[in-house]
């Protein structure tokens, strides 16, 4: 998080290579979606809207499966950026802090100024909305071709810090009429801070918005190893790589970037940080280990140790070392947001510029065709498999867990409704 929370760069140039990540003035739809007719969305507006009309059509005969995606989010506009620090702050799950109910406002307070200074130069708000609707539509829409069984699909966002909260996504399945559910994570790799999070909020208010059970629920909650993702990050590091001279490419060092984690949170059991290195090591193989590469952690917030080493430490670090090129890889992240549009291509950028290093950067999966399929693959195989309501992996707890919601939690998701384990290798 610290892509919110570091210094501004105010130059032109790094408003400038902002403004070529966040969105395209129009959309490359990918070839599963195309066979359908669909078109691209020409804006977020544009694609807000589009999903706003979606949900004020007349409900079908038969009532829609629900996709709910399941993500951060970010703040849509200025005035969003306290409220979605404020949430943030206020999580247990991601950042638990002595006295929360007190220290939350006061922290997002001071915060908001400089996170609104950084918002503004991307346009104002986060792209993240607009992706993540991108990716639920041409995920159901492609679901309907290939899985008529469970069709209508219907696509709802979740926003664990931003709109829609899980509360708004959770009141408009209900009015649509949707009696069965699949909850799919937009994080690949699990943590208790992101899909743990996440899933504690849902079933919160899943008690209070339908505690009569009316929707059953199924989970996809981790697939760091599915081979669609793998392929996806596969072919960006390639295409990425096309950008280095060709007598340095194959010694050019991958450093693939996840968001860092305290290691008070690792030390109780959390699996982030295998299963991040299991997405890392499933990318080398199928690139055949062709260059170094590294494991390394971004976004660290404060001075109790986390995760390392950081991301900008290893930028500098290899520039000492006499590397001129390098290439960044979010690896933990399936969409641009501040993380990668400020963190990575602007602090990160500069850091490089300081250091003698040409940095490069592969693209986000955004609508990548190749990741949209994965997600269809996803949900389709746990809609058509049903086998067991959850991954296996989802019912056991930290062995050092303190937070009581979550034996709640993953106890309903594995009894809710039938699902398959098969999106993860692990």
């Amino acid at each position: 998080m610290s892509g919110a929370f570091a210094s501004l760069w105010r130059s032109r140039a790094a408003a400038a290579a902002i403004t070529r990540h966040v969105v395209p003035a129009q959309l490359p739809l990918p070839c599963t979606a195309a066979r359908r007719g669909l078109h691209a969305p020409s804006s977020p507006a544009a694609a807000s809207a589009a999903s706003a009309a979606t949900a004020a059509a007349p409900s079908t005969a038969k009532p829609p499966t629900g996709v709910l995606l399941l993500n951060m989010g970010g703040p849509a506009d200025q005035d969003e950026v306290y409220p979605f620090l404020f949430r943030l702050f206020s999580d247990h799950d991601l950042i638990p802090l002595p006295f929360q109910k007190r220290l939350a406002p006061w922290i997002a307070r001071r915060r908001t100024p400089s996170i609104k200074q950084q918002y503004a130069q991307m346009g104002g708000g986060s792209p993240i909305r607009h992706w993540t609707e991108r990716q639920g539509q041409l995920l159901c829409a492609e679901l309907d071709r290939v899985h008529p069984a469970t069709a209508p699909h219907k696509p709802y966002v979740a926003f664990r810090y931003a709109q829609p909260l899980s509360e708004v996504a959770l009141e408009q399945m209900k009015r649509d009429g949707v009696r069965r559910a699949v909850a799919l994570s937009c994080y690949p790799q699990y943590s208790c801070s992101t899909t743990g999070s996440s899933l504690n909020e849902l079933h919160k208010q899943l008690m209070q918005i339908d505690p009569a059970g009316d929707i059953a629920w199924q989970c996809i909650d981790r697939w760091p190893t599915h081979p669609g993702l793998v392929e996806a990050f596969a072919q960006h590091v390639e295409k990425a790589l096309e950008a280095v001279p060709e007598a340095e490419r194959a010694n050019v060092p991958i450093l693939f970037s996840a968001h860092s984690l305290p290691m008070t949170v690792v030390n109780r059991g959390d699996p982030y940080p295998q299963e991040v290195a299991a997405t890392v090591h499933a990318v080398m193989a199928r690139l055949q280990f062709r260059n170094p590469y590294r494991l390394v952690w971004q976004s660290q917030v404060g001075p109790q140790p986390w995760l390392g080493p950081q991301t900008a430490d290893s930028i500098t670090g290899y520039g000492k070392q006499g590397q001129k090129h390098l290439l960044l890889v979010p690896i933990a992240f399936v969409s641009d947001h501040i993380e990668t549009l400020y963190e990575l291509d602007v602090e990160n950028q500069h850091l490089a510029a300081e250091a003698g290093v040409t940095l490069h950067r592969a693209e986000s999966l955004n609508d990548s065709p190749v990741f949209i399929d994965a997600l269809v693959d996803l949900v389709r195989g746990r809609l058509a498999q049903p086998a067991q309501p959850a991954h296996h992996q989802l019912g056991l707890r930290c062995p050092q867990c303190t937070n009581p919601k979550c034996a709640e939690t993953k106890a309903f998701f594995q009894s809710s409704g039938p699902c398959t384990s098969s999106e993860s290798t692990l």
